[in-house]
C-alpha cells in the first residue's frame, strides 16, 4: 500500500493520551511502535481529574518534546483538557492508542475502550514489552521522591 493510499484511509490518525508524569521508557515504546502503522501519531498530554501529576501540562508538554527523536517527523505532541474522543473528532483521527502491561491494565483499558467505541472513535490495546511491562508513571515518580 502506498503512502498516499493510506494516508487518506480513516486510520492514518492516532491519538496516544496519558498524563506522562514522568514519561517513562515504556511510552516512548509505544509511540515508536504506533509512529510505523499511523500517518500521524498525536500525543496527547491529557488532565485526568483522578491524578495529581507533579509537573504542571505545559512542563511535561515541554519534557516530552525534548525526549522523542528528532526523527519522528510523524509524531506530533499536544495539551488537551477535555474527552480524547472529542480531541480525536475535532482532529479527524480515528484510533486512540493506549498501553497495556498487565491484566488489571487490560480490565480498565478494556472499559474506557467499549466507552469510545461508543463515542465513535475506535481504542487500539499495545500490550508493553515484556521488558517494560513494570514500568510505570508512578512507581518513576516514587524514585524520584
Amino acid at each position: 500500500m502506498s503512502d498516499r493510499t493510506r494516508s487518506s484511509q480513516p486510520g492514518s490518525h492516532a491519538v496516544y493520551p496519558g498524563t506522562f508524569d514522568p514519561f517513562t521508557a515504556g511510552h516512548v515504546n509505544v509511540i515508536d511502535r504506533v509512529r510505523r502503522l499511523f500517518d500521524v501519531v498525536t500525543v496527547l498530554i491529557a488532565v485526568n481529574g483522578e491524578k495529581r501529576p507533579v509537573a504542571t501540562q505545559e512542563q511535561r508538554l515541554v519534557a516530552l518534546r525534548c525526549q522523542l527523536p528528532e526523527g519522528w517527523s510523524n509524531v506530533q505532541v499536544t495539551t488537551w483538557a477535555g474527552l480524547t474522543t472529542a480531541f480525536c473528532h475535532e482532529q479527524q483521527a480515528s484510533v486512540i492508542v493506549r498501553g497495556v502491561r498487565n491484566s488489571t491494565d487490560l480490565q480498565h483499558e478494556y472499559q474506557l475502550a467499549a466507552m469510545n467505541e461508543k463515542l465513535g472513535i475506535t481504542t487500539l490495546l499495545v500490550p508493553a514489552r515484556p521488558e517494560l511491562a513494570t514500568v510505570s508513571s508512578t512507581a518513576a515518580r516514587a524514585l524520584r521522591t
